[in-house]
């Protein structure tokens, strides 16, 4: 393998019956750790060879290993989880995953955890355990804190993992209910003009909150906690005036906030509450000149005791790896034009301007029109 030294490792199943699941329909969880550590996977009975770079072959032997022991407990793998067995092993025992300059914990200790210590039970998915090193601080951080920001591009499981943690706290009794809520921005909080009554107007934003916990609980079960009361879904503007106590609270594509909606949420937290932020600076949809909320926030709270932030980045997406693709494009996009500007503001007078993306450099071929 190019020269570079080869180490074998032979991993032994105790069960053969489980090896089908494990190395998937023909042998795609196999073929799929191959290609992501450049690594060989040979199989005879009930061991499995693996020939590669010591590094690889070592972080190939933590995943399979991993995928075989939620095997072992009943579970079920896909391809999902095939890659984030993958990240896991990849990753640095010690996991922040916090913006710059925070602290894991109030106290400045790191923690060190793994993938096997940290799943969420939901009574209709099972278990759900992280996929990525960020998803796992992520998951401490929701159980440890208070207020919890989560922050970073679409497809990285942040409204996901929270909705599960609530859903966790208040199937085994720890809050006593759920409240979950956006920015209805696209329609600027003025829902008149819309067509039915206040449900219909607000729910077709209210969506993505709907799925996830038709994900996770029995859809009657859904139902019946929606008409208690103990999981209620509303708009952003509906917070005003209340004190959330004893509840998990999320509030979901923050960044369309503005800083005194943003302020407003922020202080419903009551006795026994728990608060999560989730949002994405770089998909900010409000007016031109209207700062983001959530940005404002970040300047803000950065430093106070309790406050928790968690970035995630594209090598956090667990949708299909083509989104992980263009989430890099994009920034690479964003990042040429923050270049564009600040040359111009360097030197005002001059015809600056970035190289341009070739059609070849594009992956464009023949006659675009």
């Amino acid at each position: 393998m190019n020269g570079l030294p080869e180490r074998r490792i032979d991993v032994q199943f105790d069960d053969n019956r489980l090896l089908p699941m494990l190395y998937g329909e023909h042998d795609r969880h196999l073929a799929r750790i191959e290609s992501l550590l450049g690594v060989s996977l040979i199989s005879r009975g009930n061991t499995l060879t693996i020939s590669g770079p010591p590094d690889a072959a070592e972080t190939a032997r933590t995943a399979l290993n991993g995928l075989y022991g939620r095997l072992t407990r009943g579970q079920t793998i896909d391809g999902g989880e095939v890659d984030g067995a993958v990240r896991m092993a990849t990753a640095d025992p010690v996991i922040s995953g916090l913006a710059p300059g925070e602290e894991p914990r109030a106290s400045g200790q790191q923690a060190t955890i793994t993938r096997a210590e940290i799943a969420l039970r939901t009574r209709r998915r099972g278990p759900i355990t992280p996929r990525s090193p960020t998803q796992a601080a992520y998951l401490q951080a929701l159980a440890e804190s208070e207020l919890v920001f989560g922050l970073g591009p679409a497809g990285t499981g942040k409204t996901y993992l929270a909705v599960a943690q609530a859903v966790a706290l208040l199937t085994t009794g720890q809050v006593d209910r759920i409240v979950l809520s956006r920015p209805a921005v696209e329609a600027g909080e003025r829902l008149g003009f819309l067509p039915g009554d206040l449900k219909e107007k607000v729910d077709p934003y209210l969506r993505p909150l709907y799925d996830a916990l038709h994900d996770m609980l029995p859809a009657e079960q859904v139902k019946k906690r929606l008409e208690s009361g103990e999981i209620e879904i509303a708009p952003l503007a509906f917070m005003r005036g209340r004190t959330l106590g004893n509840a998990f609270v999320i509030l979901d594509e923050a960044q369309n906030t503005t800083p005194m909606q943003m302020k407003m949420f922020l202080t419903r937290l009551g006795e026994g509450g728990r608060m999560v932020i989730t949002g994405d600076i770089s998909q900010i949809d409000l007016p031109s000149g209207t700062r983001s909320g959530l940005r404002d926030a970040l300047d803000i709270l950065r430093g106070v005791e309790g406050v928790r932030f968690v970035r995630f980045t594209d090598a956090d997406v667990v949708r299909h790896p083509m989104v992980a693709r263009i989430i890099r494009a994009y920034d690479q996009a964003d990042a040429r034009e923050a270049a564009r500007k600040q040359a111009r503001r360097a030197n005002p007078t001059s015809e600056y301007s970035a190289p341009e993306t070739t059609d070849r450099e594009a992956g464009i071929v023949g006659d675009p029109e």
